[in-house]
């Protein structure tokens, strides 16, 4: 319908002259139907304007004009549907109600959805679409702003007590020597502490900007629709209502809807309902599926008929805020250690302070001009009270640096860092524990197909009977090729499109079913549709990963015969199975010696890496009641699909055989094809014994939990297994205390990728629910991609190491200067702000220098972390113990001897003091990068984040000498005492590379 100007002597054009009867009517109901709705939105309009009291122009010469043709490219969709009615009817299940609206075809027909051919994909009708009913989005809760995050830095006690003493050392200072001189002291300490916490949130909340990201990535997930007739994947986001969804095991529900069409569908609603038993989806008692929920079992097609926040789950979640700052195990071990340095560097800093004030109040300390700084009686309050908080603010700052709050700023950098490296190199963590956890794997259960090959089938061997097929049709028998010709155009899931005649066929589906409908169309030149007009399809078993086949039942509509056809692995058909057709069509029986025979070429298929898969038939009896029949069947035929090994899967797994880490392979396919396999991409050797490294889920099954438990570690093959089987392996390994990483990608997967330490779900061939259960997604289901994440979860955990020897050093070393000075001088040589400083240098700089190394090819030659390797190493443990007594000492010598041995009054000294411990951290920043190797400077020039940091901590540092000595509380060295400083931290570096003799 349009609204256009014309001529008063225009007349109305009708295109129906040469239209069936049929249609023509069918279009003037719709025009009728047209010209009524738009009469009722006239007479609402007219409502409104009357009540506004508003004038509108009239236009002159305005006519209707109702085209009932499709002609027209630019028109858009009328779809007078009213969206809160099929809201409701879908979330309220009223069936009576459906009924009323004329059922689903009749609601389909309303927002003009072909049936077959699901809606356009026109971009003009797409958008009207998400106009009127809205798009599949909902809103989700705000962010948390910057200053949150710099509220929660702020929040720290260490951080509000330094605050209040630095406020109050600006108050005294300023009444004592006037706003000009006074406000130094305590300012400075002020402006230290707003650089902290600036540093730390801009740093938090980019970290938390990167976690957003990657959540909003993750809940892109693909959906299988059908428009303009053929079927094609979308992102979830832009499922509009009028869609047709197609639906398999595993997939998620993507919009409430109603059934179409489909088979054995059945959902689990728990997440709406919190019902655990399974919904049969059916045309006639429930044709109603609800967005979130998850198929679990069957196929089908749906009619969208609400999305985004008109769904029960959109308002459901935009209420849900996804917890961004999840703790990680290293995280939580990183707290408790933090909680311990905090404590005792609260009791170093209370000792401190009693013997400052002891000192003090006894008149032991002087000041610039050698006076007593507290005469009793005489000293002013003010002065006294100047004093005292200076000692409060020097015994606070002692804390500040004694804790290591960068330890877990330093977890977070590595973890948001490797997140976004290993989205480059195709896995998408989900759960950031994984990211770790990873680290410390001894084992890898991996699938076969898809991980280890490459998913890309083709049929490469096929068999009538005994006979080897060529590949053409005309030598089969009519019979036997008719009956392929059902097998494969009715026990299938997926679809051959034909755009038309002259282009290639589209063919979608699995990569198996995709193999099968190609060979089929392509090999035996069948054409698929040519059965469907003959057959009507009664009953569907679909294909699960226990059985390992699938079933249909199929009615002749002539004379109403039954068939069953089975399909499925090759040597559990062939179980169901008394004879079997020769090419020319005739059926013998199997006894013993035939039964024997196939069973060799099904071996001889399987040992060349194929996987083969059978078709069987038989005819029901009309008097027998139509059921899938599962004996007596008569074998149709066998096809080998190739699928090839990935390039460099070989080299992959000898990776992780180096690495220490042990790989099993859990294939649903028999056991010579897993031998192949296995052989093929290294896991097996083609010499060794291989009688108990290769096993069958069933064995596997029956052994007592101390057989399975003694056996586990030298399975490396597990062939025909089920999700049970893998579940039980993944319980026995962590039992014999491996730490698991486990892949897999159907929803019967989900048990052991939940119970995995590590859950890998596959990003292409993986269900919704196999990725809802993982902790980690491979993107390219590539096993490559697996020891990659390997090799960055030990780089999470290396690089953590590094952090924590680089900070306790400077912790320890910190600490125990200002003690022993503080005990013997009644002085604390780093001030307030230095140490703030020192802070800043080894929280946020150390964090962002150690926590971004990338991965070397040195993690790989390591053994596995384990479950109960400490977090400080002894490795560690010398390290940093060697370098903070180096610190220690040298720094101890300038305070005592420093005056004497460079002739310089005591602010020089202290402020050499200040510059060797800065330089000695930045040359120990160096030493961190390696915790093992000599050469600390081996791909130095590959980080250049690190040697950028290193820069601009040493350009702050001249600054913070030369030009802020107010601010800093320092003096202007001389080139010669700049050379000393820098000579004494440099002497790290010979230490460094001498400890590392030791044996640890």
């Amino acid at each position: 319908m349009s609204l256009r100007h014309r001529n008063s002597s225009e007349p109305a054009m009708s295109d129906a002259e040469d239209i069936p009867m049929a249609k023509l009517q069918q279009r003037r109901w719709r025009s009728v139907f047209a010209t009524i709705y738009s009469a009722r939105i006239f007479v609402s309009l007219y409502k409104k304007v009357i009540n506004k009291k508003q004038i509108l122009r009239s236009l002159s010469y305005i006519a209707v004009d109702v085209h009932d043709s499709d002609s027209s490219g630019e028109r858009l969709l009328s779809l007078c549907v009213d969206q809160k009615t099929l809201t409701e009817v879908v979330r309220e299940k009223n069936l009576e109600t459906l009924s009323n609206l004329g059922g689903v075809r009749q609601i389909a027909a309303s927002l003009e959805t072909d049936e077959k051919d699901g809606i356009s994909s026109n971009k003009a009708d797409l958008a009207h679409r998400v106009e009127l009913f809205g798009a599949n989005r909902y809103p989700k809760p705000p962010n948390k702003s910057f200053f949150s995050f710099v509220f929660e830095a702020f929040k720290d006690t260490t951080i509000i007590i330094l605050l209040v003493c630095a406020v109050l050392s600006l108050g005294f200072g300023i009444k004592q020597h006037g706003i000009a001189d006074g406000w130094y002291d305590g300012g400075s300490i002020i402006i230290a502490v707003f650089l902290v916490v600036a540093v730390t949130a801009v740093s938090n909340f980019k970290q938390n900007r990167q976690f957003e990201k990657l959540s909003n990535e993750s809940s892109d997930i693909k959906v299988e629709v059908v428009r303009d007739g053929h079927r094609q994947f979308i992102s979830v986001f832009e499922v509009v209502v009028g869609e047709i969804v197609c639906l398999k095991i595993g997939d998620q529900i993507p919009a409430d809807g109603l059934f179409l069409d489909g088979h054995s569908l059945k959902v689990d609603e728990s997440s709406m309902t919190g019902e655990s038993d399974h919904v049969e989806i059916n045309g006639s008692n429930n044709p109603f599926v609800l967005s979130g929920t998850k198929v679990t079992n069957g196929f089908g097609f749906v009619l969208v008929t609400s999305v985004g926040m008109n769904t029960a789950w959109g308002e459901m979640m935009s209420s849900i805020n996804r917890e961004l700052d999840e703790e990680t195990p290293l995280q939580a071990r990183l707290n408790k250690l933090t909680s311990a340095i905090g404590k005792i560097g609260l009791a170093v800093a209370v000792l401190v302070l009693a013997v400052l004030l002891i000192r003090y109040f006894t008149g032991n300390t002087t000041d610039d001009k050698g006076n007593k700084e507290y005469i009793r009686g005489k000293t002013k309050l003010d002065s006294v009270m100047n004093s005292v908080v200076e000692i409060f603010s020097a015994a606070i700052t002692i804390v500040v640096v004694a804790i290591p709050e960068g330890l877990p700023l330093a977890v977070t950098l590595t973890l948001a860092y490797s997140m976004k490296q290993m989205m480059a190199d195709h896995a998408m963590v989900r759960k950031l524990s994984a990211c770790e956890t990873m680290g410390s794997a001894t084992m890898i259960c991996t699938d076969k197909t898809g991980t280890l090959t490459l998913n890309e089938m083709k049929v490469t061997e096929s068999w009538l009977g005994k006979e080897l097929m060529d590949g053409v049709s005309s030598v089969i028998a009519p019979i036997v090729h008719e009956l392929l010709q059902q097998a494969v155009a009715f026990n299938t899931t997926g679809t051959v499109y034909m755009p038309n005649s002259q282009s290639l066929p589209e063919i979608s589906g699995s990569p198996t079913e995709k193999a099968i409908l190609s060979w089929a169309v392509s090999d035996l030149g069948m054409n698929l549709d040519d059965p469907k007009q003959d057959y009507e399809l009664i009953q569907v078993e679909a294909f699960n990963s226990d059985k390992k086949r699938s079933g249909v039942l199929i009615r002749r509509k002539s004379d109403s015969a039954t068939q069953v056809h089975w399909k499925g692995a090759a040597e559990m058909i062939l179980a169901m199975c008394s004879q079997y057709y020769d090419r020319s069509g005739t059926v013998k029986a199997i006894n013993d010696k035939e039964r024997i025979e196939l069973g060799k070429i099904i071996e001889n298929m399987a040992a060349k890496s194929l996987r083969c898969i059978a078709f069987a038939h038989t005819n029901i009896p009309e008097d027998d009641e139509p059921v899938l029949e599962e004996t007596g069947l008569t074998l149709l035929g066998l096809v080998g699909l190739k699928d090839p090994c990935r390039p460099g899967v070989k080299i992959a797994v000898e990776a992780c055989i180096n690495a220490g880490v042990n790989i099993k392979m859990i294939t649903g396919d028999n056991v010579f094809t897993a031998k192949a396999i296995a052989v093929e991409c290294g896991i097996l050797q083609p010499d060794e014994d291989l009688n108990e490294a290769v096993i069958e889920g069933v064995q596997f099954r029956n052994y007592s939990p101390e057989e399975r438990i003694a056996r586990i570690d030298k399975i490396r093959v597990m062939a025909r297994s089920s999700p049970f089987d893998k579940l039980l392996m993944v319980q026995c390994l962590k039992q014999n205390g491996h730490v698991v990483a486990v892949t897999g990608d159907g929803s019967n997967d989900a048990p052991a990728l939940k119970e995995a330490d590590i859950g890998l779900s596959m990003g292409i061939q993986g269900t919704e629910v196999a990725k809802e259960s993982s902790d980690i997604v491979i993107l390219d289901d590539n096993f490559t991609s697996v020891v990659t994440v390997l090799r960055w979860g030990r780089c999470v955990f290396n690089n953590i190491q590094k952090f924590i020897q680089f900070q306790l050093t400077v912790n320890i070393a910190a600490l125990v200067i200002n003690f022993i000075a503080a005990i013997s001088s009644g002085e604390v040589p780093l001030t307030a702000v230095q140490l703030l400083w020192v802070n800043l240098i080894m929280d946020t700089f150390g964090a962002l220098a150690l926590a971004t190394e990338r991965p070397t090819n040195d993690l790989m030659t390591m053994l596995p972390v384990g479950r109960s390797k400490p977090l400080i190493s002894n490795i560690m443990w010398r390290n940093l113990i060697a370098q903070a007594l180096y610190q220690v000492a040298v720094l101890l010598t300038l305070q005592f001897r420093g005056k004497a041995i460079f002739g310089v009054d005591e602010k020089v000294k202290n402020t050499l003091i200040f510059n060797t411990f800065v330089f000695c951290q930045v040359f120990n920043e160096f030493n961190a990068r390696k915790l093992e190797k000599k050469n600390i400077f081996q791909g130095l020039h590959k980080n250049r984040l690190f040697l950028g940091i290193i820069a601009i901590t040493i350009i702050l540092q001249v600054v913070m000498v030369e030009f802020l000595k107010r601010f800093a509380d320092t003096q202007r060295l001389n080139w010669g005492q700049w050379g000393t400083c820098i000579g004494i931290a440099g002497l790290s570096w010979p230490l460094g590379w001498l400890v590392k003799f030791i044996p640890a």
